[in-house]
Formats: structure tokens, C-alpha cells, sequence
């Protein structure tokens, strides 16, 4: 599958301060940046040189990442998707669900009229038309031009807003101080996260860590690619069999789509 890279920056949020950039530039050398008081992300400025010039590619409109899951194969007792994207961004649970950071979780659908049951993975829907950046006050919330959704942690005050307008509470709020975290995946107490795709291994030509766990371990029901492009696998079979997409009323256009639903 044809990749194409792009970078985890596009275009600033409203009320970025290019003058921010330059000074967590000058102390990103230190193992740790402290951004407000409980807020501490890590490895920060790590990147060797040449892979900081891979990242500064732009990402590109003409691409549209996204995920079409295949619920027929999606087994209820397999949770391969979830075990990974833990793994990969270092996730933690503190043994209290309503509260503990779930940027994938797996969900059963039970038809009550006929008892039908179905498990599928629920995480960020990386919508065209996003409610969590329409509602966010500082721009922490935005998307890319490659229609992935972020939130920028330096510029989150966490406020919550956006956990209360995602139709998909696809969004955590960090609550403890966090210890020995992932450099690709800073994380700080006090702001709101949720899935990136992976953005990280996309702009680095690779599939998120779900996919790849999916083909690897489990049933194989997560297919990644670009839905732009006619000539990808997903885009193919979006075009060939029928999909949907979870609320699909609200007209936000996620790009996760389900088949077999």
C-alpha cells in the first residue's frame, strides 16, 4: 500500500505563539518540558536530525487516512487492538474505568428483537466536520489537512468541552501525574487526549499500532489506507461493499467506517 508522508504540524491553531515554539525548541534537549504546573510531557525534541526532516513534510488534503473494520471479523473475546495501542502509547490504568485513559475500547451491539450480537472497536472517528474543534476555546483541538484529529497539549487549559461534544466519548482526561512515558505519545496531568491514529508511525510510512496488532494476533478486521486514493485497498472496498459510518445523522463524515454492521 502507497504511502505518503506527512508531519504531526500543518497549519497553527488560532492563538499559537510562534514565539512558544522557539523557547520549547531551545529547552527541548532536557528529558522532560514543564508547561504549566501538573503538566509535564516528555521526550519532546528527540527526534534524530533526518527523522525531523522526514516530519517536516506537510501533510497533504489530497490524502484522507481512515480505518474500515470489518465487525464480521471482529471477535468479541479478541481485545489485540486495545492490548496495542496500550502498549504503544504507553497507557496506563489506575483501576478506575470511568476515569482511566481509553483511546481504543471494544464495544457489543445486542439486537434485542433477535438476540444478534456484535463487537467492534469505538475510538477517535477522525471526522471531516469535528465537533470537539468546533467547541474548543483555544484551538487545542484541530485537525489536519490529511483529516487526522489532534489536540495540541501545549495550548489544552481542559476545559472538557470537546469530551462533552464527541458524539463517540472517544476523549480522556489525564488526572494523575504521569511517570515513564512514551516519546512518541506525551502525555501531561490536566489536559484532554484521544486516539491520533498513530500519527506518529503514519508520518513515519507505517499502519497504527491497532492494524497492525489486528493482522497480526487477531481477526484481521482493520483495514488502513487512504480513502482518497481509488486505487487502496480500503478505498476499493468502501467503493465495492456497503459501510457505515457510527452516527452517520450527525453529518460529521468520520473516516472510520464499519462493514458488516
Amino acid at each position: 500500500m502507497k504511502q505518503k508522508t506527512s508531519s504531526t504540524n500543518v497549519t497553527e491553531p488560532p492563538g499559537f505563539d510562534p514565539k512558544r515554539r522557539s523557547f520549547l525548541g531551545a529547552v527541548a534537549t532536557a528529558a522532560g518540558v514543564t508547561l504549566a504546573p501538573g503538566v509535564i510531557l516528555y521526550g519532546i525534541g528527540t527526534a534524530s536530525p533526518a527523522k525531523a526532516r522526514a516530519l517536516d513534510v506537510a501533510a497533504s488534503a489530497k490524502v484522507r487516512w481512515g480505518i474500515l473494520v470489518d465487525v464480521s471479523r471482529c471477535d468479541s473475546e479478541c481485545d489485540a487492538c486495545v492490548t496495542a495501542c496500550v502498549k504503544e502509547h504507553g497507557l496506563r490504568g489506575h483501576g478506575r474505568p470511568a476515569t482511566d485513559a481509553q483511546w481504543i475500547r471494544k464495544v457489543n451491539l445486542r439486537d434485542p428483537q433477535t438476540g444478534n450480537s456484535k463487537s467492534l472497536p469505538m475510538l477517535c472517528q477522525h471526522c471531516e466536520n469535528p465537533p470537539c474543534v468546533d467547541v474548543c476555546p483555544t484551538g487545542a483541538s484541530f485537525k489536519r489537512a490529511d483529516g487526522i484529529v489532534l489536540v495540541d497539549k501545549h495550548i489544552c487549559i481542559g476545559c472538557r468541552y470537546c469530551m462533552m461534544a464527541c458524539p463517540y466519548k472517544a476523549r480522556s482526561f489525564v488526572h494523575e501525574v504521569l511517570e515513564d512515558q512514551q516519546t512518541n505519545a506525551p502525555r501531561g496531568k490536566g489536559v484532554v487526549e484521544s486516539c491520533t491514529l498513530c500519527v506518529h508511525r503514519i508520518d513515519s510510512d507505517r499502519i497504527p499500532a491497532c492494524v497492525e496488532a489486528c493482522a497480526d494476533s487477531g481477526g484481521g478486521a482493520l483495514l488502513f489506507g487512504d480513502l482518497n486514493d481509488p486505487s487502496s485497498e480500503i478505498a476499493k472496498r468502501v467503493a465495492r461493499y456497503a459501510s457505515r459510518q457510527i452516527r452517520a445523522d450527525l453529518g460529521l463524515n468520520p473516516s472510520i467506517r464499519y462493514r458488516n454492521l
